[in-house]
């Protein structure tokens, strides 16, 4: 019983400190949320999806594995896979995204203009307008959506399977079920909690004059971490 305490402990901390210190996880979603102007409610819930999708994935892995008596290094070998997958499609969907909002900034350049009072009014001219500029807007916001979504099912949860799963399983089912179960909760709970955190305190700052950048940003932020990933495994 002391062993089972003991992996369930570690399942807690290990889905915190592994969420924490991998961006990907939610830094993406901050600068998505804030460039789209996603309302926290949905920010919220599509970082659940996401992350629902995320665990979901490694954990479907893991009970195939042990129902298949397959070999951990083997297991794990596919996780790396999957992890460099994410890592480049991250990389790209950050680059996309990128030369999205670098297209965006220079299309909605602000203008000045000077009325009869001797006010100066700014404000932004956009090729498009009206109705196709509302279904365009909703198109790359479940364009976002879907990426990130592909993403974290891509990324792996790494040390779930080898450090939890397959000790859990040498105990009973129910012990292995409890591990996984709760090392999913923590893990999706510490996204929700990061990008609440990040997304509050982006709205404290003053960025009304960086409003044009903020997808040219978005994309950078996630380029960003593509390449720590790439350069740092974590």
């Amino acid at each position: 019983m002391n062993e089972l305490n003991i992996l369930l402990t570690t399942a807690i901390t290990i889905a915190f400190v592994h969420t924490l210190i991998g961006v990907d996880h939610y830094v993406p979603f901050i600068a998505l949320s804030r460039a789209n102007h996603w309302t926290m409610k949905r920010t919220l819930l599509i970082v659940l999806v996401c992350g629902i999708g995320h665990v979901l994935a490694s954990i479907a892995l893991g009970f195939a594995g042990i129902g298949l008596s397959a070999g951990v290094s083997f297991l794990v070998d596919i996780e790396d896979i999957r992890g460099d997958l994410a890592t480049w499609f991250l990389i790209a969907f950050g680059l996309v995204y990128t030369v999205y909002g670098l297209r965006s900034a220079v299309k909605n350049k602000t203008h000045s203009h000077i009325t009869p009072d001797g006010r100066t009014i700014l404000h932004a001219h956009s090729r498009t307008g009206g109705e196709h500029q509302h279904h365009e807007t909703k198109r790359k916001r479940n364009n976002a959506f879907w990426g990130m979504f592909i993403i974290l099912v891509l990324g792996p949860c790494e040390p779930l399977i080898p450090i939890l799963m397959y000790p859990a399983a040498t105990h009973n089912p129910l012990a292995l079920v409890f591990v996984t179960a709760l090392f999913a909760a923590c893990t999706v709970a510490t996204m929700l909690l990061m990008t609440f955190l990040g997304v509050k305190g982006i709205r404290l700052l003053k960025v009304d004059k960086l409003e044009r950048y903020m997808h040219l940003l978005a994309g950078s932020a996630i380029l960003g971490c593509g390449i720590l990933l790439l350069l740092l495994p974590i």
